[in-house]
């Protein structure tokens, strides 16, 4: 029992492992259709889109700035300053004129969380009040 027992377990090891092993990177579109916009749940959108891997682009699309609002993009420095919106140590990825057209692209290359948000808005408000924020941790591609 106890080598059938071992065989069964190592091969439900390597079924696992199989199943997170992915071999090529994926460009996703933040929000999918929905974009990158005021209002959105973000992270009920990466819970449903995720997981995701070390290379893998996260294409940010918006409207450049209008009378109907102005988006961007930044990337916090850590998890207290996400849950916060707190912007003072933040860097900008994404300017309000990159996500027309076609939008820019953010590779997620290092195994770390990635917390991304929208600083516009009065005191923040749309990370504050517009959901726009979220967070990426991306796994690495495991080969067999």
């Amino acid at each position: 029992m106890g080598s059938s027992f071992s065989s069964q377990g190592m091969v439900l090891i390597v079924v696992a492992v199989s199943l997170l092993a992915v071999g090529q990177a994926k460009t996703v579109v933040v929000g999918g259709s929905e974009g990158w916009r005021f209002g959105f749940n973000y992270t009920d959108w990466t819970l449903k889109n995720g997981p995701f891997y070390i290379r893998d682009t996260l294409l940010f699309k918006y409207s450049p700035p209008s009378n109907a609002g102005v988006h961007d993009v930044y990337l916090l420095p850590d998890r207290w300053s996400y849950i916060t919106c707190d912007f003072r140590r933040e860097k900008l990825v994404g300017k309000a004129t990159q996500g027309g057209g076609q939008g820019f692209k953010f590779v997620l290359n290092q195994w770390r969380p990635h917390y991304f948000a929208c600083g516009q808005g009065a005191n923040r408000s749309h990370c504050n009040q517009g959901l726009m924020k979220f967070f990426a941790v991306p796994w690495p591609h495991w080969h067999l």
